[in-house]
This record gives structure tokens, C-alpha cells and sequence, in this order.
């Protein structure tokens, strides 16, 4: 029983705890380890981890950017050994883009060999490339060996790496960035160097600014891709306002004259993170598939700069209308989403506005010039402390020959030696021969320090010449001069931003418009919504004859043939519909299922050959007949009828298809199929049965629907509807006999046959055709 209790008693280093705690406070580790440590970038240097200890590490490489060039594999396999503890592909491919010009505003990397392209080729294997800071990647660094930043333990606590770096223009919104966290995002775009700086000065000098005045010193964001933003400036403010918003972005072209009125549109640039190997492609599939039925062709001539080509089909339509059927149906215009999640101090993660993340790097610039500040007093402090001593040796300089010479312990002996002027040995003014006035070297200083004998002990034999005096007072002149600077510097707020001003006014001329980039590359234009252009604008207009068989095989001949002209189709097979249109005509197709479908008379196949099947170019059942086909006329009103003698009116605007499965509009069910599909051409409406009966009534008795089942025509006890037309009381119901004559009842001659919709009607007057149809 002893034993049983064994076995089950709780191990001592187990703990219990409920599940749902457990994996919360699990997960919030990780969600806080990944806002802070991988997605976001911190507002002060706009760097994530990753790229911060990549170029601290090329920093302890010193790969500078003139200095030579180390295989990426090296550097690379640094970060990962010394501060990174991941996997050594997503050090490189980080540190790749840091050096591609098409994805960095500013690159931070000087990449020699193969590191990708804008077509969207992956960089070359570590082994083979070598990399080495830029100059703007040493402007990050500056004064990192001042004391500028923290410095924290790396994950192993053997060496250390900066928290931060000092960062002197703010790279942030410099460069962009873009991550995903848990729980949130970021996405930054790119900006011009000497914009921010400009709007980091205004607001130096005022701290209140509005984030609408910072829009004057920073319009928008600045792509390494170039491009033109259209978004409104209203759109702009607010976005840069809230920190979330999105831009419009459009490629840059031009028009190039090929003579004898013939044009092509070039694109010189194009959107920012746009593929320029899949937008090509995307490019050849709006050709292929007809969506811009006036592009007629794409070509890559792309060199060192960018070269798209553009040929219309048509040299009658306009390069503006080409292109915005372009921006809306491929990536040559895009939307680039605002998101300025970042971590402020490092630590809190804030969507903030533009002039929310100016402010945090000018805090930490004035943070990091006041630590500069105290290091290099520090420095100057031990200077002048050393300076002293070698000032008081020079004085001293045979007694402090005779101790080094004699004594045992030198160093003790000149810390506790009395160097009073009172000392027998010590110098006299006419011992001097100099320029320098003699007296005292320290005023009351009678012992040295240990720094100050260590000094002296150091010094070499060389530096005992009588000038040398005079360098030491120069020098320590300067320094008590710099110190008295530094300590009124690092007590007045109003001398630290005029000095961080100082500072980034050179960093301005530095990265400026004589910097090579420096200058903007993405332009601003006014554009409204891409409107929807009428096919009849992307086609150019040319006479066709569109011939369709009634096995449903289509074609479309050039020009207007004659329609009683003999034609050839496939054995066992005829002409059914043969009629005149143009190009830029659309064509409805009326199945027996009651759908219509619709085609572009320009999109159909020559009349060379016999043509292709309809029923590959719509979504036609193989079980499904077609009723009717005509041209489509926005103005015109049909009636469509079933089998059964239900129906009603529907506009030709209500039966437009998008899309190749069509669009139902007579609802048939069981053996009820649909009949007919007729303009509405008069003010009355014949309609004959199978039994022969003829009934007519007004139009405005049917209803004017857009789907439906209809209302019942006419009345019958057996059999349906045969056939129905409309026409003008005035002129007559007119049909055409066997013999191809036409026959007309006139007006006074149709009350016999007149009567209600819904009603029986009379049998066909004499002479109708035996098919019971209404022929044209």
C-alpha cells in the first residue's frame, strides 16, 4: 500500500496549475516576445533587432564604408553566433535587403554580387556575395563608443549589444517597416532624409507644431521605386494625423511618338514592392484574357532602368483611357497601407502619428547628446588630471629624473614626494629658458595622483623637450575651454536642441540633394477614381457580320456582307442567325432556360473558317437552345414569353450579363422553356397558341419586371403559346405568307381578335401561316 502511495505522489519539481492559465500567460510570453523582439521597430533608430545587430556586428567587423568587403557568410554567421540566435537564412535575407535599392529608401548594406532585383529573383548564397556598411549605416553607428546608448547582455552573457542606436536622422520613416506581430502589425513607408529633417527643425523650434503644418516639410512618403501619389492631401493629413491610412500609388509613364500617328506608352517606374516579373505577367494575362480589349501588346526592354512597353491595339483611342483601364486591372496602380505601429522607448507598442515619432527620435537625440556629452567631460576631466602632472613633472623635471633613477617603488615615491616650491631641488625661474612666464604648475597641489605618476611614468624620453611645455599649456588651455562648454551645454536645455539642430542640419547637407538618392523620387499628381470606361471606347468601331449556325457554331466576318449571301457550314449543319453590327457592339445570347448571355461582338472568332462553338464562349448548357440572338440596345424594351403563355416586359439594361454564366431573367421550371424574346415596337401585343387562336391586347397590361415568371398572355385548354409580337394599331398586324408576300389586317379590321390579356382570343384570321408564327 506504501508503494501505491509512492507511485502516486506528486514529483516535488512539478507544478499544477489550471490549463487556461497556463497556456495564457504562455502565450502573452511569446506575443511579448515577438512585439518586441522581431515585428516591431523601435521609434528611436526605426530598426527591429535583427538589422540593429547586423550592423552592430559589420561595426565590430569593421567593415566600413570604405573599407573592404567581407563574404556575407561571415557576417552573417557573427550575428548568429554573437547576438542572434536564429536561423542564419533569415539573417541573410534580411541583411539583403538592407542593400537592395528597390526596397530601401537609404540601403544600410554595400552589397557586392548577386542580391536580387526588382523581377523578384532571390539573392545569391551567402557563400558567394560580400557586403560592407554604407555611409548612412555609419550615420546610425555615431558616437556608439561615447557612451551614446545602454548596452545590454547578448542571449549567452558573454558579450554585450546596444539597445539602441544613437541614429542621427530618423530612419524610421527614412527607410519604413513592415512586420507582423501577434496581435498587430506595422507598415511604414519610406521618406526623403532631408524632409524629415526639415520638419524635425520646425519642430525643434516649435514644439507645439500641428501634425497638419509638419505636411508642409513632409508631403507624403518618398518610394525608392519612384512613382506618382494621387491620393488627396486631405487623405494624406489624416492618415499621417491617426497613424493609420493608405496612399494610392500609380506607375510613371510616357507617351512615345512613333510617327505616322502610331504612340506606345513607356513605364519608367513603377509601384513600391511590385514585382516587375509578375506584373508583366499580370500584364499578358489582361491581353489573353481580353479584360482591356485595347491593349494590344507588352514588352520588357528593361537595361539598367526601368522600360516597360505599352502598344494599343488601336491607335484611334487615347493613351490616358489606356491607362486607366490598366490602374484597374493590374498592379501599375495600388494602395500601400499606413500603419505606424511602433515600439516607443522600446518597450510600449502605439500607433503613432508622424509627429508623435519625430518627437521620440528628437528625445532621443537630446538623450543621446547629453550622454555624449558627459563622456567626453569625462574624458577631459582625466585629460587635464594627466596634463597637470606632466605640467607640475616639467616644472620638477630633475627630481623627477632623480626618483625614477634611484627610488625602488618610483610610482609611490612620486605620489608622496612634496612638490612645493619650497623643496631645495625645485626649479627656479632662472633655471626656466622659455617663453612661457614661470609659476607655479598646480596652484596648491603638492602630490600627484595615481593616474597623474602613472602618466608621468609612461612618458617617453622624446617628450622631455623644453617645447613640449608649451603643447601641454595649449592643450590644457583647450581642454579647460571645450569643458566649460560641455558643463554649460549639459545645464541649458535651449544650447542642447540648438546643438541637435547643428547636427542635423549636417546631416542634411550630408544625405541632401547632393547626396546620390537623395533627392525625391516619388511625385505628386491630382487624380479622381478610376471611372468605368464604355466598351465602345476600347474597341476602335469596324463593320462585322456575325453569323451564327444552328448547331451554335459563331463567327464574325469582316464587313457588311450581303445577308442573302449563300455561306458555308459544317455538314449537317445551317445558317440561323445572320445579321449586320460593329465591333463595339455587345451581343445578347436568349437560351431556352430563360438566361440571356452576353458577348463582345470584337471578341469573336474570324469568319475565315467556320468559327467556334458558342457554347465555349458562355456557360450554355448542352440541353439548351438558343431562342435569340440580336445586338444589344440600351434603349430598347423586350417581351419575353414561355412556352406556357407567361411573360412580360424587361428593359435590354436589366438583361446585361457580367459574367459568363449569364444572367436568369424568365423564370422557367419543369417542361416550360422559354419562347421568345421580341422588342417592344408598338402599343399592342398578338399572341397565337398552338390552337390557333390569336389574341390581342395592350401593352401596358404586362408588367415591367427584371426576373420573373410573368403573366399569363393568353388562355388555353390545351397546347401553349406559339408565337407573339407587338405592333402599332395604326399601321396594322402584318405577317408574311408561305410565298414570302406580305399580308396586313388593318386597323378597323382587329376589334375581332381584340380582347383582355389572360383571355381565349379567336381563331387566326384567314391566310396566317401555318406554323403559326409572325414572320418578320
Amino acid at each position: 500500500m506504501s508503494e501505491q502511495m509512492n507511485d502516486t505522489a506528486p514529483i516535488p519539481s512539478e507544478t499544477t496549475e489550471p490549463l487556461r492559465r497556463a497556456i495564457g500567460e504562455r502565450y502573452l510570453t511569446y506575443a511579448l516576445s515577438t512585439i518586441m523582439h522581431r515585428a516591431l521597430p523601435d521609434a528611436r533608430d526605426g530598426l527591429k533587432p535583427v538589422h540593429r545587430r547586423i550592423l552592430y556586428a559589420m561595426r565590430e567587423l569593421k567593415l566600413t564604408a570604405n573599407g573592404g568587403f567581407r563574404k556575407s557568410a561571415k557576417i552573417s554567421g557573427d550575428v548568429m553566433g554573437n547576438y542572434h540566435p536564429h536561423g542564419d537564412a533569415a539573417i541573410y535575407d534580411a541583411m539583403a535587403r538592407l542593400a537592395q535599392d528597390f526596397n530601401v529608401r537609404y540601403p544600410l548594406v554595400d552589397g557586392q554580387g548577386n542580391f536580387g532585383n526588382i523581377d523578384g529573383d532571390n539573392p545569391a548564397a551567402s557563400r558567394y556575395t560580400e557586403a560592407r556598411m554604407t555611409i548612412v549605416a555609419e550615420a546610425l553607428l555615431e558616437g556608439l563608443s561615447e557612451n551614446a546608448v545602454d548596452f545590454r547582455e547578448n542571449y549567452d552573457g558573454t558579450l554585450t549589444e546596444p539597445v539602441v542606436l544613437p541614429a542621427t536622422f530618423p530612419n524610421l520613416l527614412a527607410n519604413g517597416s513592415s512586420g507582423i506581430a501577434v496581435g498587430m502589425a506595422t507598415n511604414i513607408p519610406p521618406h526623403n532624409i532631408s524632409e524629415l529633417i526639415d520638419a524635425c527643425l520646425h519642430l525643434i523650434k516649435s514644439p507645439d507644431a500641428r501634425d497638419d503644418t509638419l505636411l508642409q516639410y513632409v508631403p507624403g512618403p518618398d518610394f525608392p521605386t519612384g512613382g506618382i501619389l494621387v491620393e488627396p492631401p486631405e487623405n494624406i493629413a489624416q492618415a499621417y494625423r491617426t497613424g493609420r491610412g493608405s496612399f494610392r500609388l500609380r506607375c510613371k509613364w510616357e507617351v512615345e511618338d512613333l510617327g505616322r500617328g502610331l504612340w506606345q506608352i513607356v513605364v519608367t517606374e513603377i509601384p513600391y514592392q511590385v514585382q516587375k516579373s509578375k506584373l508583366i505577367e499580370k500584364l499578358a494575362e489582361v491581353i489573353q484574357t481580353k479584360k482591356v480589349p485595347i491593349l494590344g501588346d507588352v514588352r520588357d526592354e528593361s537595361a539598367e532602368d526601368l522600360r516597360i512597353v505599352l502598344e494599343p491595339r488601336s491607335k484611334n483611342v487615347g493613351p490616358e483611357l489606356l491607362m486607366n483601364m490598366l490602374y484597374r486591372n493590374s498592379d501599375l496602380e495600388l494602395r500601400f497601407s499606413l500603419n505606424m505601429n511602433v515600439l516607443i522607448d522600446g518597450l510600449t507598442p502605439k500607433v503613432c502619428s508622424m509627429k508623435e515619432v519625430l518627437r521620440a527620435f528628437l528625445d532621443h537625440r537630446q538623450e543621446v547628446l547629453v550622454r555624449r556629452s558627459e563622456h567626453r567631460l569625462a574624458k577631459i576631466d582625466h585629460r587635464l588630471e594627466v596634463l597637470e602632472g606632466f605640467i607640475l613633472a616639467f616644472l620638477n623635471l630633475d627630481r623627477v629624473i632623480d626618483i625614477i633613477r634611484y627610488d625602488e617603488e618610483p610610482k609611490t615615491a612620486l605620489m608622496f614626494e612634496d612638490w612645493g616650491r619650497d623643496h631645495p631641488r625645485a626649479m627656479s625661474e632662472s633655471d626656466y629658458i622659455g617663453p612661457l612666464s614661470y609659476r607655479k604648475a598646480v596652484e596648491g597641489q603638492e602630490e600627484l595622483s595615481e593616474v597623474q605618476a602613472e602618466a608621468i611614468l609612461n612618458m617617453r624620453l622624446r617628450s622631455l623637450r623644453r617645447l613640449e611645455e608649451m603643447e601641454l599649456r595649449r592643450e590644457r588651455d583647450a581642454l579647460q575651454q571645450e569643458r566649460a562648454t560641455l558643463d554649460d551645454l549639459i545645464a541649458d536645455e535651449g544650447l542642447q536642441w540648438a546643438k541637435i539642430s547643428e547636427q542635423l542640419r549636417a546631416t542634411r547637407k550630408a544625405f541632401g540633394k547632393d547626396y546620390a538618392g537623395g533627392a525625391r523620387r516619388t511625385a505628386f499628381a491630382i487624380a479622381g477614381e478610376v471611372e468605368e470606361v464604355p466598351l465602345e471606347a476600347m474597341i476602335e468601331r469596324e463593320p462585322v457580320t456575325v453569323v451564327c449556325s444552328k448547331m451554335g457554331w459563331i463567327r464574325a466576318m469582316s464587313g457588311h456582307v450581303a445577308l442573302d449571301k449563300p455561306l458555308k457550314y459544317k455538314d449537317g449543319d445551317e445558317g440561323r442567325f445572320v445579321f449586320h453590327a460593329q465591333t463595339t457592339d455587345k451581343l445578347i445570347v436568349f437560351g431556352s432556360n430563360g438566361r440571356f448571355y452576353t458577348l463582345v461582338a470584337d471578341n469573336l472568332p474570324g469568319g475565315r473558317g467556320m468559327g467556334e462553338p458558342l457554347r465555349l464562349m458562355v456557360d450554355l448548357p448542352n440541353d439548351v437552345e438558343i431562342v435569340d440572338f440580336f445586338i444589344h440596345d440600351p434603349s430598347v424594351k423586350r417581351l419575353v414569353a414561355s412556352t406556357a403563355g407567361d411573360g412580360f416586359v424587361v428593359p435590354e439594361t436589366e438583361i446585361v450579363a457580367q459574367t459568363r454564366s449569364g444572367r436568369q431573367v424568365l423564370n422557367v421550371k419543369g417542361d416550360v422553356k422559354a419562347l421568345l424574346s421580341c422588342p417592344v415596337v408598338g402599343d399592342y401585343v398578338a399572341c397565337v397558341g398552338e390552337n390557333r387562336k390569336v389574341l390581342i391586347f395592350g401593352v401596358d397590361e404586362l408588367p415591367e419586371m427584371g426576373r420573373g415568371k410573368g403573366v399569363r398572355l393568353q388562355k388555353y385548354k390545351d397546347g401553349g403559346l406559339s408565337d407573339a409580337t407587338t405592333f402599332t394599331r395604326e399601321e396594322g398586324l402584318s405577317w408574311k405568307d408561305p410565298a414570302g408576300r406580305k399580308r396586313v389586317v388593318e386597323a378597323a379590321e382587329l376589334a375581332e381578335w381584340m380582347g383582355k390579356r389572360a383571355s381565349a382570343g379567336r381563331m387566326a384570321p384567314r391566310g396566317f401561316p401555318r406554323d403559326n408564327c409572325f414572320t418578320k
